[in-house]
């Protein structure tokens, strides 16, 4: 079976009390780390790998973004899905040839839109908002007429972020067309866990949350209707605050 057809089988035929847990490397380093714990496939963060690389959140040049990609995919033997954020202004067929020149088999795709973002993944973050559900909808199937098969897409939905009006009933309208234009999973960010039960009442496939620290369970996440669990930059946040408590040691 080929990685991508692993990392896509993996969405499947899993109970509620275990979810596909997929942690966030930001570097080859953390990714060897998360493999030898036994983790069957990873998700980048583009948050978590700004952070490594010196940039805020959404600045992050489409080039370093997709090296970073490839470094860690280069180092562990499992799949690996790359957030590649809002595609940084390629056209799908760029875009898809690029994440496959990683090594990649998924990818996160937001429905965020980032005003005067350049192809070199620059300066879009200010000012975003949600893009309409239709042209996303149309964009995303794209992709995945591009991508054919060789993609594990996950389209990430905005609403809980950008403060719709209506975030769940949104979401799963969002979802559907989503689905519909080809995607495998659907990941509506920042949704509650209150929410979770209504979302996956509405949404068709899997679904995949964020687990933030001092939240539920990640089995309680999957019991709620996680298929999918991710962590953003949560993981390489907690690193970086290890670290410090180290280096305040070391400096007493």
């Amino acid at each position: 079976m080929s990685a991508v057809d692993t990392f896509r089988a993996l969405h499947h035929d899993r109970s509620p009390a275990d979810p596909l847990v997929l942690p966030g490397p930001w570097d080859a380093a953390s990714a060897r780390v998360f493999e030898e714990a036994g983790f069957p496939a990873l998700a980048t963060p583009s948050a978590g790998i700004a952070a490594s690389l010196g940039y805020e959140d959404g600045q992050t040049p489409a080039d370093e973004m997709f090296a970073a990609v490839a470094r860690i995919v280069r180092s562990v033997s499992i799949p690996v899905s790359a957030d590649i954020e809002g595609g940084y202004g390629l056209a799908p067929k760029e875009l898809v040839e690029r994440l496959l020149e990683t090594g990649a088999v998924g990818c996160n795709l937001e429905d965020s839109t980032h005003p005067g973002e350049g192809a070199d993944g620059s300066g879009g973050r200010p000012g975003a908002g949600l893009a309409d559900p239709r042209r996303h909808a149309d964009w995303l199937a794209e992709v995945r007429a591009v991508a054919g098969e060789r993609i594990v897409l996950n389209a990430r939905i905005d609403t809980f972020l950008r403060g719709a009006v209506d975030p769940v009933g949104e979401a799963v309208e969002r979802a559907r067309l989503y689905v519909e234009a080809g995607a495998d999973c659907v990941y509506p960010i920042l949704a509650p866990a209150e929410a979770l039960p209504r979302l996956r009442a509405g949404i068709e496939g899997p679904v995949n949350v964020a687990a933030p620290p001092g939240g539920p369970s990640l089995r309680e996440w999957g019991e709620s209707g996680a298929t999918r669990i991710t962590f953003g930059p949560g993981l390489q946040r907690l690193a970086t605050a290890a670290l410090r408590e180290i280096a305040e040691n070391l400096h007493r």
